[in-house]
């Protein structure tokens, strides 16, 4: 693994904790003396300074870095391509290892240019997946195989659930489920301060909110029960659903939410386009 940040943990904690790796099997690569010595203690993981040594002894490697030294981590592939080339260190050119990158905004194209003739597969994890219950949805490179995806799928559902789709859906699901809990967070929120507004104290109205969001996406995931028919269900004729249904429509919080995963995916484009030159 090259960077240790939160999701980087994430994905180390649970592929631990279930048996997918024993900490014997797996080097982490980061440049904080800090960082690796707290990975280590509390996962009983190697560690290195050297992102070079992760890219000689793996077979998987999971780039877990911010996008913005991406070009300062390609250097060290491209180093360690050439070694590999040459027939130095355990890999060959023809068993190069897996590269699975959940760097937002580097598409698959700058990545393979980065590993030409390695197996890659892009990933977008969702916080969530800190706590095991992620979305991930994953896109193979041209090189990726049948059994390079069947791994990344493996290994991403340590922390939750896995979908495929072509990376032309990457930015789409970067607008709904990478940036969707912040729209759950508020919503949750903003039934919380109605529930304060009608008269109860903050701490119920929170937990009744959470608990409210948390039940209902649990029973219609575990129900297959589509959400219309849910709703339809707990709207009584002439009721109170009915009346705060009525009322979110007219309001337009269908349409927001709509409108705001389009505008996030439409933006997630943007960031995922080279920067223009500059004079």
């Amino acid at each position: 693994m090259i960077g240790g940040g939160v999701m980087g943990e994430a994905l180390l904690s649970r592929l631990l904790s279930q048996g997918l790796y024993s900490p014997e099997e797996i080097l982490l690569g980061e440049p904080s003396s800090e960082r690796r010595e707290v990975m280590s203690e509390q996962y009983g993981i190697q560690t290195t300074e050297r992102n070079r040594d992760v890219i000689k002894a793996s077979r998987v490697i999971l780039l877990a870095i911010k996008p913005q030294i991406f070009k300062l981590v390609a250097r060290d592939f491209a180093a360690v391509r050439a070694d590999i080339d040459a027939g130095s260190g355990p890999l060959t050119p023809d068993s190069p290892p897996l590269l699975l990158s959940i760097l937002a905004g580097v598409p698959l194209a700058q990545l393979e240019d980065a590993v030409p003739g390695w197996p890659v597969v892009r990933a977008m994890p969702n916080t969530p997946a800190t706590v095991g219950a992620g979305m991930t949805a994953i896109a193979l490179g041209s090189r990726a195989s049948s059994d390079h995806a069947e791994l990344a799928q493996e290994i991403f559902s340590a922390v939750g659930e896995v979908v495929t789709v072509p990376e032309s859906l990457m930015d789409a699901v970067t607008g709904l489920s990478g940036s969707g809990p912040a729209y759950v967070s508020i919503m949750i929120e903003s039934l919380a301060d109605g529930g304060v507004a009608s008269g109860l104290p903050r701490v119920i109205a929170n937990q009744l909110a959470l608990q409210t969001v948390l039940g209902t996406a649990e029973l219609l995931a575990q129900t297959g029960m589509h959400p219309a028919v849910l709703k339809d269900r707990v709207t009584s004729p002439g009721g109170t659903t009915i009346a705060g249904v009525a009322c979110l429509e007219e309001l337009g919080l269908r349409t927001s939410l709509i409108e705001a995963v389009r505008v996030a995916s439409s933006r997630s484009r943007e960031l995922g386009k080279p920067a223009k030159p500059t004079n």
